[in-house]
């Protein structure tokens, strides 16, 4: 559980102490000054060296963390939100804490519950905070993953502080608490509030929208760009980077399934990380058509395997 690695003293300082470079960090160059961390503590994700930031999406998740905007991040799985906005928190050493707001995410789990401990040889009661009051008094970027799959009654509990001073109410302590002046809250889903009405994404429900209203920056994610998704693989994979044509083929091969996906011909796409898997377990079984099926064929309906083989078959000249 999330809460167990969270602790009551934080190592980084209290405010950001430094301007960052956009273009070092980030690969572009932008206006605004962006404000940062020196030092880093437990709480920061680990930086991959690899990872490329789309421009436009990183810009808003900046915003967010420089002036304090509330950022929702929205595009279809696979596309690396979540870890979009835990990499720009890596490099700004900027705490971070991920939350996915599965069926099994309560209200206590976010605000807190009564608890039993032990107390010089006696047992008494104490409030155990959740992660949202131990979030807000601290200098911590919040993110709630699958947004638009989260409970009704906590997404209420999250409204509360979807405003830039928005305070949180602890009802059952009687006290009022203040966000911290760097705390940051983010967001990413797979759909826009409105539901989902394509049957792809189970689970996602509307959300109120007077709540959408209180997020001030909505940023979409799509897939990248073949060149850029080549450079991705290749870094990842580097064994594979003798590879070069073959790779372009499984990107290719891809982006086939992305667009039959939007049309509505298949169910199931294969994302960059499937693309990573599969050429990661071509290694493995030393064959890139075995490591296809093993990857994402299997997973794939019966029904739709015919159209899935005839874009193999246009990628490899090959017939699965």
């Amino acid at each position: 559980m999330t809460k167990a690695v969270l602790k009551d003293t934080m190592e980084a300082p209290a405010t950001p102490d430094k301007i960052v470079s956009t273009e070092k960090l980030f690969g572009f160059k932008w206006h605004q000054p962006v404000s940062a961390f020196t030092n880093s503590d437990e709480h920061v994700p680990q930086i991959d060296p690899d990872y490329h930031f789309e421009p436009e999406a990183t810009k808003a998740i900046l915003s967010g963390f420089t002036h304090n905007r509330r950022v929702l991040v929205q595009g279809y799985h696979g596309t690396g939100k979540s870890t979009h906005i835990e990499q720009v928190a890596a490099r700004l050493n900027w705490p971070c804490i991920r939350v996915n707001l599965d069926s099994h995410i309560s209200r206590t789990d976010l605000v807190g519950r009564d608890v039993i401990t032990l107390k010089e040889g006696k047992q008494v009661t104490q409030f155990q905070e959740g992660i949202l009051p131990w979030s807000l008094t601290r200098p911590v970027a919040l993110v709630f993953d699958e947004y638009d799959a989260g409970r009704p009654d906590v997404m209420f509990v999250i409204q509360r502080v979807l405003e830039v001073q928005g305070k949180l109410t602890l009802l059952d302590q009687n006290r009022v608490l203040s966000p911290n002046p760097y705390f940051r809250l983010f967001a990413t889903s797979n759909t826009v509030g409105l539901g989902d009405s394509t049957g792809l994404y189970h689970g996602t429900q509307p959300i109120n929208q007077g709540q959408m209203d209180r997020w001030n920056i909505v940023a979409t994610l799509n897939y990248l760009p073949a060149e850029d998704e080549l450079k991705v693989v290749m870094s990842k994979v580097k064994d594979m980077a003798k590879n070069k044509e073959t790779i372009k083929s499984m990107i290719a091969m891809a982006q086939l399934t992305r667009e039959g996906f939007m049309n509505g011909d298949l169910t199931t796409v294969m994302s960059p990380r499937t693309v990573i898997n599969w050429a990661e377990n071509a290694e493995i079984f030393n064959d890139v058509h075995l490591a296809f099926k093993l990857t994402f064929l299997n997973k794939c309906d019966e029904n739709e395997r015919g159209i899935i083989a005839e874009y193999y078959q246009r990628c490899f000249n090959t017939v699965l």
